[in-house]
């Protein structure tokens, strides 16, 4: 979660939503890691978890991404969930709760969805104070006082 975080304050310095991402190996090693980069790419998909998974699939040479797990700082959105699934990480761990738009458990709980044919294993709270401060402290400086 530590390099997460990292990444998630290198993006908010670029002027990006402050999220960082890490995809692990079944051995705990790090194959990819991404902060947001919607706005500096103009790509609504560039969200970390998605660019994390992009870059650990295209390390492994597949799009099977069993055994792994995705590291998020903020709970995944429905976009970002499916793709986990999709990817079939064998775990996601995340930082902060995401009540307006989370899809791992609050709004809605897309990688626990017994529809789908594969689930996930779901850690979440890690460092979630410090990864909810990330954020609160980038969208402070952008309120109007």
């Amino acid at each position: 979660m530590r390099l997460a975080l990292a990444e998630a304050v290198t993006a908010g310095a670029r002027g990006e939503i402050p999220v960082g991402a890490v995809v692990l190996d079944p051995f705990g090693e790090v194959l990819a890691a991404a902060g947001n980069d919607r706005e500096s790419a103009a790509d609504p998909t560039a969200h970390a978890e998605v660019l994390a998974l992009r870059r650990a699939a295209a390390l492994r040479g597949q799009w099977r991404l069993s055994g792994c797990t995705l590291v998020v700082t903020l709970e995944p959105c429905t976009m970002c969930a499916g793709a986990a699934v999709l990817a079939r990480v064998e775990r996601v761990v995340y930082g902060a709760v995401d009540e307006k738009g989370g899809a791992v458990g609050s709004l809605w709980d897309v990688v626990r969805d017994r529809r789908l044919n594969h689930r996930p294993e779901v850690v979440m709270g890690v460092l979630a104070e410090e990864c909810a401060g990330v954020l609160k402290r980038f969208f402070a400086t952008r309120r109007i006082r």
